[in-house]
């Protein structure tokens, strides 16, 4: 896929209040570790991640996700009457019916022409509406959108943390796959996109590949139940590496696709998983691991967040400057890969 007429306007990004360090989990589950005699410092061992955000309860994902779309929509200067579509793009979802984007429409006090639709494809579902956006500006059908998502890991993380310390038949094993949720993180990310007629930035999207391996969409799964609430299983080592196999494969379509090599790259933007996962995905695709950015360690993995706004805190701080060549580097679950190259 190709683009030349896409540009980036401006991000808003918002940092949930709440800090939840992993020091303090394990202090939650000291019952569970001094039974099974786990080593306390474990879990930032494991992961690479010191603490995560976490919204005040009852935080609606529409409700971040409006927070930074109003954030991004004053940034990029673009009227609000110009907006022509709004995709909400978040695993976490306000409701199963209407869909969240109709909050955030009449939240932001969106037009009425305005398209506004949600995609999920768990954590790639912000880059693929990047996508969707793209391809209704190329074809001329928007001049001006908005992204948005809004991730909630509240409820995921405390009915993992109620369901280790309550089921006593848990064992080393059987604790793995529910320990990778601890990993996630809440916040909230919102991209303007505009036609380069319209509005030229001077920032573009260029185009991108993806590669899906659908054979091991079993690895990761996660859902709710009433007795239980929201728990997810995920095979994180099986995860780990058809990931980056995936990944692998589709980064050799991307450099094809645009013709790009790693060393005409300035700066990547990953999806955060852990630091054994960043670690391996450089390693495979020999990248220079000075060119990533990261937020691991103080956001977690913030699911279809986590890549979008890393960027945009790397560009708050200047780790990527106009002129310089951006790549985003996405793995989600299921298993997809998709990778979007940006000309700052």
């Amino acid at each position: 896929m190709r683009y030349t007429k896409v540009c980036l306007n401006d991000f808003g990004s918002i940092l949930p209040p709440v800090i939840l360090s992993s020091d303090a989990i394990e202090e939650r589950l000291q019952p569970l570790y001094e039974r099974l005699k786990l080593p306390v410092g474990r879990l930032e061992l494991m992961t690479g991640i010191k603490t995560r955000r976490l919204w005040q309860p009852g935080t609606r994902p529409s409700s971040g996700a409006a927070a930074a779309g109003a954030l991004a929509i004053a940034k990029a200067g673009v009227p609000v009457a110009d907006l022509e579509c709004l995709l909400f793009t978040s695993v976490s979802r306000d409701m199963m019916e209407p869909a969240t984007a109709s909050f955030v429409h009449r939240s932001l006090d969106l037009p009425p022409v305005c398209l506004l639709f949600d995609i999920s494809n768990a954590c790639l579902g912000f880059l693929d509406g990047m996508i969707m956006l793209a391809n209704m500006i190329e074809l001329g059908q928007v001049k001006a959108g908005l992204l948005v998502a809004g991730e909630t890991a509240e409820d995921l993380i405390e009915s993992t943390l109620s369901h280790l310390l309550a089921d006593t038949s848990l064992t080393r094993k059987s604790i793995k796959p529910l320990f990778a949720s601890l990993t996630i993180g809440s916040g909230a990310v919102a991209l303007v996109l505009t036609s380069r007629d319209y509005k030229d930035t001077g920032h573009y999207l260029r185009g991108g590949a993806c590669r899906a391996n659908t054979a091991h969409n079993d690895l990761c799964q996660g859902g709710q139940n009433a007795e239980q609430g929201t728990l997810m299983s995920t095979d994180s080592e099986q995860l780990l590496e058809k990931g980056i196999e995936t990944a692998a494969a589709c980064w050799q379509a991307f450099a094809a696709e645009l013709g790009w090599s790693k060393e005409t790259i300035d700066r990547f933007f990953c999806h955060q998983v852990g630091k054994a996962h960043a670690q391996l995905l450089f390693e495979t695709l020999e990248l220079d691991p000075a060119k990533n950015f990261e937020t691991l360690p103080t956001l977690g993995n913030v699911g279809s967040v986590s890549a979008p706004i890393t960027m945009a805190l790397g560009i708050e701080q200047q780790a990527l400057v106009p002129g310089q060549r951006a790549a985003i580097l996405g793995i989600g679950s299921g298993i997809n890969s998709l990778m979007l190259g940006i000309d700052w």
